[in-house]
């Protein structure tokens, strides 16, 4: 969100209202998004003994179950009422407002059947492709046309940027969590490649989201400060090396984390080589 709301500045488009109001549905819907997958592996089985990565809440015990179910379907329906508030303030078109409505109501299936419900596309090896899309192509170029009203071909280099690294993300967290996958049956892209298949797959993530970024800045390029976020490239060369160099899906836990701030970290830096000249 805070790409797609940057980019749309960068091109000289952008309302704080609007801004605050994406920012908001989006981190509604990674609450709920949370909550879903601590609810759906609870009751699916990938939550088990094999389990790596930190304690879960249901499966803890802190939670019932249908504690977990009805929490995430209340922010589920604070995250409709926070979307519907920003396609208010950002359209005037009927025909923007319920396009825009119909792909917030996907977002919200796509958040809790990623592990929950009855047929989770997360266990099928589909994550991957909803996150690419959903972190990616419709949080940026979606918060992108919220703010210009226009479309353009270009914001795909920083959408696919930003949904690459979101996949990264996920495929850590996937090959930390390979055997408790494997014995639940959910079939991630680790699970079905194998963990040395997906650690190419992994690099490959990252590097092809870092070129779609350089071409970006090559092309709106105005100033030398423009290319200041390249300071941060060692950060993800030594996430990778040791991403390779991991032994045991148990050390890949913190990676985790790494990916995820060094993301943010480069897309606070990109945003302000461009803004603040």
């Amino acid at each position: 969100m805070a790409m797609g709301n940057g980019v749309a500045a960068i091109d000289g488009v952008f309302s704080w209202s609007i801004a605050s109001l994406s920012l908001l549905t989006a981190l509604l819907l990674q609450i709920m998004s949370n909550l879903a997958n601590d609810y759906g592996d609870s009751i699916h089985g990938a939550d088990n003994t094999d389990r790596v990565g930190p304690t879960r809440a249901v499966q803890s015990g802190l939670l019932a179950s249908e504690e977990m179910k009805s929490a995430t379907m209340l922010i589920g329906l604070l995250a409709f009422v926070s979307g519907l508030s920003l396609l208010w303030i950002a359209f005037t078109s009927l025909v923007s407002i319920l396009s825009f409505t119909a792909l917030g109501v996907l977002a919200i299936w796509a958040a809790y059947n990623y592990t929950a419900g009855d047929r989770p596309y997360g266990y099928a090896g589909l994550g991957d492709l909803s996150v690419y899309c959903f972190f990616g192509l419709v949080a940026v170029l979606g918060c992108y046309v919220l703010q210009t009203q226009e479309f353009s071909w270009w914001v795909l280099l920083p959408a696919t940027t930003c949904g690459l690294l979101s996949v990264g993300v996920l495929n850590v967290n996937n090959m930390r969590d390979i055997t408790s996958d494997h014995s639940a049956g959910k079939r991630s892209i680790p699970v079905i490649i194998g963990l040395s298949a997906a650690k190419v797959y992994h690099i490959l993530l990252v590097v092809i989201a870092w070129i779609c970024l350089l071409i970006y800045t090559n092309v709106k390029m105005n100033h030398l400060a423009n290319w200041s976020y390249v300071v941060l490239m060692p950060l993800f060369l030594r996430h990778l090396y040791q991403i390779w160099k991991s032994d045991s899906p148990q050390h890949l836990d913190p990676k985790l984390k790494q990916l995820a701030l060094s993301t943010a970290g480069l897309i606070i830096a990109f945003l302000v080589g461009f803004l603040a000249v």
